[in-house]
């Protein structure tokens, strides 16, 4: 797919905290931003602090209020865990019916063992898969209190 697909651009001036924004190539939650005042050359700059949504690191980067910066089309759906394969692929539930066989089991290690340590125990789990610019993770679980 075109790199255009997954992000739309806007001025920089106008992505807040909270926001999602594109530094470095990677899709980022803006943590922090700071405004400077017009300087010598007439451009205001925005400095924003995000921390990537796939690999948590903090990037940085600094650009004119002016200019155009990307911001990633950040999608999060909710599937049914089935299975979790011995290669550590798991099986999802989609709700069409299908199966969704393509992702990996998370890298967090905290994540990782709730949802071991749930599917072990039998329990009816709920995982949240956060998509941007072409990516997939599992970034959340729900137990719906099944069993």
């Amino acid at each position: 797919m075109p790199a255009g697909f997954w992000v739309s651009r806007g001025w920089a001036g106008t992505i807040r905290k909270n926001g999602y924004i594109v530094i470095k190539g990677r899709p980022c939650k803006v943590v922090e931003v700071s405004t400077s005042k017009t300087g010598k050359h007439g451009h205001a700059k925005c400095h924003f602090v995000g921390i990537d949504i796939f690999t948590s690191k903090k990037l940085e980067d600094i650009v004119p209020s002016s200019h155009n910066c990307d911001a990633p089309h950040v999608n999060r759906v909710d599937y049914q865990l089935i299975d979790i394969s011995e290669d550590g692929f798991v099986s999802l539930l989609t709700e069409s019916g299908g199966t969704k066989d393509d992702l990996w089991l998370p890298t967090d290690e905290n994540l990782l063992q709730q949802i071991k340590d749930g599917f072990a125990d039998g329990k009816d789990l709920v995982v949240s898969v956060m998509s941007a610019m072409g990516e997939e993770q599992i970034c959340g679980l729900k137990d719906t209190g099944k069993a």
